[in-house]
């Protein structure tokens, strides 16, 4: 399948685009101007909030994509292009059953802002780097908002201590997805990075041929199914080997930005 007919590309930020210092490549403007000119859509998918990745990428952020809270919520030029809700009894049950799990940190993604009811300073510093606006509360169970995901952060590994009882009690109910080794995120049965590029796919008329993506771990794997030109990092998990069709070098490597300049813009 050739990709000089390429229309759109998604790209997971941590793992993926940035680097082992959470920086992008050094190059990315200029790929990302180069794309533009050609008319392909470059979309940052990820499990970090919108207000965050509006910030990460400020000297584009008017113009470019974001496919934020792990597909819940897509955003472009700031006009809201989809967005999938979780509704208020579901998000009950998903933070009382975090609450009941030793070393659990919520974050509770609201369309407004983000909501944590810890203080914990190792916490903090961990929400930081995914959650722009962020506000402490005393109990998220008040909170007033129009809900997409709820994030649970556990410092021994989400695959181990949060994964299996929240699988077990939501698995077939929600989408309980591990998308990090310390995060782990429950949303809509309906929400993933997939679900949301195929809406675009469906909306802005290009095709899953036409679809390029990058991702290094398990909230990435819809994403690569519903995209002809899916590509492993070489430092993804294992699964995501399995569902990738083509592999890209490390993160620590600029993998991304290597392979759209080999098979986009050479």
């Amino acid at each position: 399948m050739p990709t000089k007919d390429i229309k759109f590309i998604a790209v997971d930020m941590d793992g993926t685009l940035l680097d082992e210092n959470s920086q992008l490549p050094e190059d990315f403007y200029s790929v990302y101007q180069q794309l533009e000119q050609r008319d392909i859509i470059f979309a940052a998918a990820s499990g970090r909030q919108y207000y965050s990745l509006m910030e990460t990428f400020a000297p584009v952020s008017d113009d470019m994509m974001f496919i934020a809270e792990n597909g819940t919520m897509v955003m472009h030029q700031g006009k809201e292009l989809y967005r999938c809700e979780i509704d208020k009894p579901s998000i009950a049950a998903i933070i009382k059953q975090a609450r009941a799990i030793d070393g659990t940190h919520i974050v509770l993604c609201g369309t407004q802002s983000a909501y944590i009811e810890t203080q914990d300073p190792i916490a903090l510093n961990e929400f930081a780097k995914y959650y722009q606006r962020c506000q402490y509360v005393n109990d998220l169970l008040a909170v007033d908002d129009d809900f997409i995901k709820v994030a649970i952060c556990h410092f021994d590994g989400t695959e181990e201590h949060v994964f299996p009882s929240f699988d077990r009690e939501f698995g077939q109910s929600h989408q309980v997805v591990v998308s990090a080794r310390i995060w782990l995120d429950v949303m809509n049965a309906n929400a993933s990075k997939g679900a949301a590029i195929e809406h675009l796919q469906s909306t802005l008329g290009f095709s899953y041929e036409q679809t390029m993506s990058f991702g290094d771990y398990l909230n990435d794997l819809e994403m690569l199914k519903g995209s002809y030109h899916s590509y492993a990092m070489d430092n993804a998990h294992t699964k995501v080997k399995q569902v990738a069709r083509f592999s890209a070098p490390s993160h620590r490597d600029a993998g991304v930005m290597t392979v759209i300049k080999r098979e986009l813009l050479d």
